[in-house]
C-alpha cells in the first residue's frame, strides 16, 4: 500500500499545473508556447539591460532518459551593476542573485510566467542593511517590465 501511495504522489507531481500566486510572487498566464515564452523572457531581459546568467530545467534531461514531462525552465536574470551594489550592501544577500523567472508549460500548449519580486526576495536582508531594500526597489520595476514585455 505504501508503494502505491508513493507512486501516486510521484505521478501527481508530473501533472501540468500553474504555480500558485502567493505572497511575493507574480504569476502571469500567457498566450505563448513554452519555447516562445522562454525566448521572450530572454529578449525582454536584454531590452531591460539585464543579462541571462543561468538557465535550468528538468524537461530536456528527463526527455534524454525517455521521460516526458511538461516544459519547465528557470531563467536567472541579473546585472553586474546590481551585483556590485548588493555585495557592498550585504554579502549575504548576494546568494539570492540571480533573480529567477519560472516558465511552465500548460496542458493547453500555452506557458505561464512566474517570479518572486526582488523586494520580497531581499526583504529578509533589510535589517542587515537598508541599502539592500533600496537596490531591491530599484530592481522591482525592471523585473516587472521584463515580465510584462515577455507576457504581452
Amino acid at each position: 500500500m505504501r508503494i502505491l501511495l508513493i507512486a501516486s504522489a510521484l505521478f501527481a507531481t508530473a501533472a501540468v499545473s500553474s504555480p500558485v500566486e502567493r505572497d511575493g510572487w507574480v504569476v502571469m498566464e500567457t498566450r505563448y508556447s513554452y519555447q516562445e515564452l522562454i525566448d521572450r523572457v530572454k529578449s525582454a531581459a536584454r531590452a531591460n539591460k539585464m543579462g541571462v546568467v543561468t538557465e535550468a530545467g528538468p524537461t530536456e534531461a528527463a526527455a534524454a532518459r525517455g521521460v516526458t514531462i511538461p516544459g519547465n525552465r528557470v531563467i536567472g536574470v541579473y546585472n553586474n551593476i546590481f551585483a556590485v551594489r548588493m555585495l557592498e550592501a550585504s554579502e549575504s544577500a548576494m546568494i539570492e542573485a540571480p533573480i529567477r523567472f519560472y516558465v511552465t508549460e500548460q496542458e493547453d500548449g500555452t506557458a505561464t510566467l512566474s517570479y518572486k519580486t526582488p523586494s520580497f526576495i531581499f526583504s529578509h536582508y533589510a535589517l542587515e542593511s537598508p541599502e539592500v531594500m533600496r537596490i531591491a526597489l530599484d530592481l522591482d520595476p525592471i523585473f516587472e517590465s521584463i515580465a510584462k514585455t515577455a507576457a504581452e
